[in-house]
């Protein structure tokens, strides 16, 4: 139950990441062609920094947790068994640690927002906390995934964000390819 709702929010985070990336593609492409036709969109700048911002943020813990993050393993992929183990739940704890704390002053400065009822100062006179929800809701569902995963870990279980080992020349090809390297 618990799984599948995790697995859920961090979908639903990765399809909104998509969806504001869709978003800057169309005012993008609003805001590029209408130059010349003379259409100009008021504050077009400032949401396409807004979407940007939530297509960041809000795919961080969709890409966490499918193992598309970058990840330096030239440590711990020589280590194996019970050592591999602790230094797992240690870095888990490490960028835990940091999540949570970016997380903890994202959410204040969003709530500080909303209750001092600070507004953009462009354009577009927009209550400042609506864009930082992006910001704040993307490290706060990557905090949850970093939990997640932790007790996952902790529970002697092999790291869901680790993919495992290419076997075959081909599988390292194809890794490869899919990685974009």
């Amino acid at each position: 139950m618990t799984r599948n709702l995790l697995d859920k929010l961090y979908l639903f985070a990765g399809y909104a990441a998509g969806g504001f990336l869709l978003a800057i593609f169309v005012l993008m492409m609003l805001l590029s062609a209408g130059r010349p036709l003379g259409l100009n969109i008021p504050a077009g700048d400032d949401l396409v920094s807004w979407c940007m911002v939530a297509t960041s943020f809000l795919g961080l813990a969709y890409t966490f947790r499918h193992g598309e993050m970058i990840r330096v393993g030239l440590l711990i992929d020589q280590l194996e068994g019970r050592t591999r183990h602790v230094i797992e739940i240690a870095s888990l704890l490490v960028g835990g640690f940091f999540v949570a704390f970016f997380t903890y002053y994202a959410v204040l400065l969003t709530f500080d927002s909303w209750r001092f009822h600070d507004m953009a100062q462009g354009v577009l006179a927009v209550p400042l906390w609506i864009p930082q929800l992006g910001y704040s809701g993307g490290l706060l569902i990557l905090l949850i995934a970093f939990i997640d995963e932790f007790i996952h870990v902790v529970r002697g279980n092999p790291p869901r964000y680790e993919k495992p080992k290419p076997q075959t020349a081909e599988e390292v090809v194809e890794q490869a390819i899919q990685s974009g390297v």
